[in-house]
C-alpha cells in the first residue's frame, strides 16, 4: 500500500493507494468522536432520570415491551456506546463506529412512529419539526462511522 501524508508517499507495498489523515484532520476527527460520545452520555443520563417521559413519547406503540423498559435499555446501550466513543483503544474504534451505527439505525423507527402519530416531545411540537427531525439520524450514521475510523477501515479493507 503507499501511504501518503498530504501529497507526499511515505511508504509502499502493493498497488492499492491509502490515505493517510494528517493531524489536523485526525484532531477534528477525534473531537468528533469525543462530542459524539459526549451527547450520547447526555442522552443516555436523560432515559434514565430527568427526560424518561419524554423519551417514552418515541416508542413506537408496536414494540411489544412496556415503553420504559425500553427506555431505559436504551438510555443503558447510549451510556455504554458514549464510554466507548471516548475511552476505546484506537484498535476497537472501528467496530465500536459500527455499534453505534447500528444502534441509530435500530432506533430510527421511534422517530419515525414520533412523526406517523404526530407526538410531541422534546419540542417538536409541529409535523415539520417531527419531518425535519427524521434527516438527522443519517447524519448521526455517518458521524459515527466518520469520527471512529470505520469507514476508512472498511474501505481500506476492500482495497
Amino acid at each position: 500500500m503507499k501511504y501518503t501524508t498530504g501529497n507526499r508517499p511515505v511508504g509502499r507495498t502493493g498497488t492499492s493507494t491509502v490515505r493517510r489523515p494528517g493531524r489536523a484532520a485526525e484532531a477534528v476527527r477525534h473531537a468528533g468522536r469525543w462530542a459524539l460520545g459526549a451527547a450520547l452520555l447526555g442522552a443516555g443520563v436523560g432515559h434514565l432520570t430527568t427526560l424518561r417521559q419524554e423519551f417514552q413519547a418515541q416508542v413506537p406503540t408496536w414494540v411489544p415491551l412496556d415503553p420504559d423498559f425500553v427506555v431505559l435499555a436504551s438510555g443503558v446501550v447510549e451510556l455504554g456506546l458514549g464510554a466507548a466513543l471516548i475511552l476505546a483503544p484506537s484498535r476497537f474504534r472501528p467496530a465500536v463506529g459500527w455499534v453505534t451505527a447500528g444502534f441509530f439505525v435500530a432506533i430510527f423507527p421511534g422517530n419515525i412512529s414520533q412523526f406517523v402519530t404526530g407526538t410531541d416531545a422534546f419540542g417538536l411540537d409541529t409535523d415539520r419539526a417531527r419531518l425535519i427531525r427524521l434527516f438527522f439520524q443519517p447524519v448521526l450514521v455517518a458521524w459515527a462511522l466518520w469520527s471512529t475510523g470505520a469507514w476508512r477501515t472498511w474501505r481500506n479493507s476492500r482495497g
